[in-house]
């Protein structure tokens, strides 16, 4: 049984959705399993976090899920496989008999199919679709700087991959097994419970709509057996914090040659020192001689690519003011277009003066008409 999402995030069941992408990212980082190497609670952890939000972030999952409670993922379909849709009723799928009344029976289906499955099963034939494999989330953290030139992120994991003997059929003899007699190839059976006729995997075949008479060896009649795998996953330059990306095909191969699911990787880009970043802008923040800020100058700027930058100050710069330099921010998501980087000005006081200092800025505040200051 699926734990109740909510309180695995820690939210409320009203919370928004930026109050749970939020506690999200805080237990995914805190049991991430590269912070917690060899520890088997957290990573259990990171699993229950990471199925609570597919659910939540979802609003076709969080309605079915706040409608049916655990029963509405129960089947295995759902959250438990990271991503994809999942019938709330499970494996089994509800009809309703309701004599002469199709429209009533209308009425129902397009009322489950809002939730985003068939809730009816329907006629089902032999040539309908295996369910595939389950997709793969993972996550990464970067700095600042690696997400404006871009980098190559290396992925090592254990996951269920095709077998390479039987070619993902199961088959002694590496052939796609005969379409099961007993659920003509559909992977389902139906019973009938009273009121409801209740659809259920076929027993004779586990649902898979084939019947295998001689297994693999190597799979024992799975297609599938568990490897060390490596993906290199290219995260783009200017990719912004809680990008997701999705490798197609790269997630666990599906059962008996049914096609494998996805690989996603979740970015996360640090906080950084010197930058804040406003979608492809950056701003610094910079102290500046208040002499310079009175009579105009330059100041020495140090971009996010290590870049020098000599940067006019107008006389009469304003604290707090923001000066402008196009084309020194992130990377833009038109290619080879970038944001701007902005300098907001701060003043630098000095703590020592000399005599002779001081008497000239005592003789310049007694010559200055605005007596509420400089600023």
């Amino acid at each position: 049984m699926n734990k109740n999402p909510y309180e695995v995030l820690g939210v409320a069941r009203d919370a928004s959705d930026a109050d749970i992408k939020k506690a999200y990212h805080r237990l995914v980082l805190k049991y991430h399993p590269d912070k917690n190497q060899g520890d088997k609670a957290a990573e259990e952890k990171f699993k229950e976090v990471n199925n609570a939000f597919d659910i939540l972030k979802d609003p076709q999952k969080r309605a079915a899920y706040d409608r049916f409670g655990d029963a509405a993922f129960a089947g295995g379909n759902g959250a438990g496989a990271g991503f994809g849709g999942g019938n709330p009723f499970g494996n089994g799928a509800f009809h309703f008999d309701m004599g002469g009344g199709a429209g009533m029976e209308d009425i129902l289906r397009e009322a489950m199919r809002g939730f985003g499955f068939d809730g009816f099963g329907g006629n089902r034939t032999a040539s309908a679709p295996q369910r595939g494999g389950r997709d793969l989330l993972d996550e990464v953290v970067i700095d600042l700087k690696d997400a404006f030139f871009g980098k190559t992120h290396t992925v090592k994991f254990s996951s269920n991959t095709k077998c390479e003997k039987c070619d993902g059929h199961g088959t002694a003899d590496g052939h796609a097994a005969p379409v099961c007699e007993r659920c003509n190839g559909t992977g389902f059976v139906h019973a009938r419970q009273g009121f409801f006729a209740v659809e259920t995997p076929c027993p004779e075949c586990a649902g898979t709509g084939h019947k295998i008479s001689k297994k693999c060896p190597q799979c024992d009649g799975t297609g599938t057996v568990n490897k060390q795998r490596t993906l290199e996953v290219k995260i783009p330059a200017g990719v912004e914090d809680g990008t997701r990306l999705r490798l197609a095909g790269q997630g666990e191969a599906g059962l008996n040659g049914a096609p494998a699911g996805d690989f996603y990787l979740d970015i996360r880009v640090r906080p950084d020192a010197r930058f804040e970043r406003r979608g492809a802008d950056l701003i610094t923040r910079m102290d500046v001689p208040f002499t310079t800020l009175a009579l105009g100058g330059e100041i020495d700027v140090e971009t996010i690519d290590d870049k020098q930058l000599s940067v006019k100050v107008p006389a009469g710069t304003q604290v707090g003011e923001k000066l402008r330099v196009r084309g020194h921010g992130m990377p833009g998501r038109r290619a080879g277009s970038f944001g701007d980087l902005y300098i907001e000005v701060a003043v630098r006081i000095p703590t020592k003066l000399n005599d002779k200092q001081k008497k000239i800025l005592t003789e310049f505040a007694a010559t200055k008409s605005d007596k509420k200051g400089w600023f």
